[in-house]
């Protein structure tokens, strides 16, 4: 195929050229009709190509033209059979796998450290969660993905079981032998979905870890905006094999998608795909030497540890991702939040996270030797300001038993509720979500019985100030639990 080309964004641009009197959405009219400051700060150019679904330009819900050739150019690229362009981000190109291969009642087997589109999912389409629990660094404070045990274990327990979700690479960038996985799965007929939001890259460079199709994966949802060059909110989903349909997700993708989509973010999808496709080695390249002269120079730096090859040697960390450039600063004796805030404060620099322990930054195809000299300069004033410590703030953070699930996540959710304080929920089943922050899995779903020892563990957890997230009582005082039918004597 000729990657040089871009359909999609080239009928746009001829369509631009044309200038047409426009009778039909958008109601601004290549930015007449809009606030005349943000209409000069978004530029003519754009505004001219914030299109609908008119002819010349195709239907993302049923392409057979220009969007149909952009797919068809970005499949090959990321060696899949066929790509689905999402303008709802990675969120809606997960929720399309699972509800493409789960109904309600069905089992999907995956790690408890889910992005929450996939407990949505879940909810949706009714399907009964199985977890595994990712491998925990205790060290380090976080998460890495999925030991090919434990999913062993899971099928042998579960063979019915739908399909199977792995995260690959973690938020943190480690990845699990998922080649090895997905020929297991594979030997009990079961489809394995990716959720590879931060692995656009490792289509394009050896160096990285193996993508989500070279490993043989029936489906991967992938972010293209977060490392690949589009606008935020475009991304693809990758499909191969016979274990999946096509049109069942086309179907699915549609009902799930806005009949208003975004055509300047469906060509920034074509034109990052070309722009990959040409020079996406390169591109790695450059940034993986960049990544890892950050991690080298950190690594220097007193009290600051950037983790690399040294992790690896586990099923759950067979590899990694060196443009996620994870700083520990726990020696410092100030947690990851406090560092992040610093960092804003006194250089303008704003990274992709924090937790108790960490900050993460990513170092993409965007990024400059002059960006990165300038982070190092300033972990180095830190390490400065903080190398008389006397004591190492130590939070021991341990992840509780799994709770037993006695609902499914839909029937809780949608159940008949009340609200209950917290303190006082011991035995009642949730109905909402909680998460403690770190180490980010979710503690409770909706559907899992509450015992006295997340009860204490979550409180715990309020009280020394790490942010719980979920529930609808933000101070967690009170919980949504299903209500309890009472006995009629």
């Amino acid at each position: 195929m000729d990657h040089t080309l871009t359909p999609l964004f080239s009928a746009l641009l001829q369509h631009a050229e044309k200038n047409p009197i426009q009778f039909h959405i958008p109601g601004h009219k290549k930015g007449v009709g809009m606030d005349p400051e943000f209409r000069a700060f978004i530029g003519d150019n754009a505004l001219s190509i914030d299109l609908i679904n008119i002819a010349p330009l195709d239907d993302l819900h049923q392409p057979m033209g220009v969007i149909e050739e952009a797919q068809k150019l970005a499949a090959d690229a990321f060696g899949a059979d066929h790509t689905f362009f999402s303008v709802q981000g990675t969120s809606g190109a997960i929720m399309t796998m699972i509800m493409s291969v789960c109904s309600e009642g069905d089992k999907i087997i995956v790690p408890r450290n889910v992005h929450k589109s996939i407990l949505a999912a879940i909810i949706f389409v009714g399907a009964k969660p199985v977890f595994i629990q990712p491998l925990r660094d205790k060290n380090l404070g976080i998460d890495h993905g999925i030991p090919v045990r434990s999913v062993r274990r899971a099928l042998e327990k579960h063979p019915d079981a739908k399909a199977v979700l792995v995260i690959n690479p973690t938020y943190y960038g480690v990845c699990t032998n998922l080649k090895e996985i997905v020929e297991l799965v594979h030997t009990y007929n079961i489809p394995v979905l990716v959720d590879e939001a931060h692995g656009v890259l490792t289509h394009f460079h050896d160096k990285l870890p193996m993508s989500a199709m070279e490993a043989g994966a029936d489906m991967a949802a992938t972010s293209v905006h977060k490392l690949g060059g589009s606008m935020t909110q475009s991304s693809v989903l990758n499909v191969q094999g016979p274990r999946v349909n096509p049109k069942r997700i086309q179907t699915i993708m549609s009902m799930l998608t806005t009949t208003s989509t975004s055509y300047i973010l469906l060509a920034s999808l074509d034109a990052s795909r070309r722009h990959l496709a040409l020079n996406g080695r390169a591109m790695a390249e450059r940034t993986i030497e960049l990544a890892q002269h950050a991690r080298c120079a950190i690594n220097e730096i007193p009290n600051l540890y950037c983790f690399g090859d040294e992790i690896l040697g586990e099923e759950a960390t067979f590899t990694y991702d060196p443009t996620k450039v994870c700083v520990h600063v726990r020696k410092l004796g100030i947690t990851g939040f406090e560092v992040e805030n610093w960092l804003r404060e006194h250089y303008n620099i704003e990274v992709e996270m924090s937790d108790m322990y960490n900050i993460l930054c990513l170092i993409t195809p965007g990024d400059t030797r002059e960006d990165v000299e300038t982070l190092l300069t300033a972990l180095r004033e830190l390490s400065h300001i903080n190398d008389d410590v006397a004591e190492v703030k130590e939070v021991v953070i341990e992840v509780p038993a799994i709770p037993q699930l006695t609902l499914t996540p839909r029937d809780a959710f949608y159940g008949e509720t009340e609200v209950i304080p917290f303190k006082e929920s011991a035995d009642r089943i949730i109905a909402e979500f909680i998460y403690v922050y770190p180490p980010g899995i979710p503690i409770l779903l909706p559907g899992e019985v509450i015992t006295q020892e997340l009860i204490d563990y979550i409180v715990d957890h309020v009280e020394v100030g790490l942010p719980v997230k979920g529930p609808e009582d933000r101070s967690v005082q009170n919980v949504k639990v299903i209500v309890e039918t009472q006995a009629i004597f």
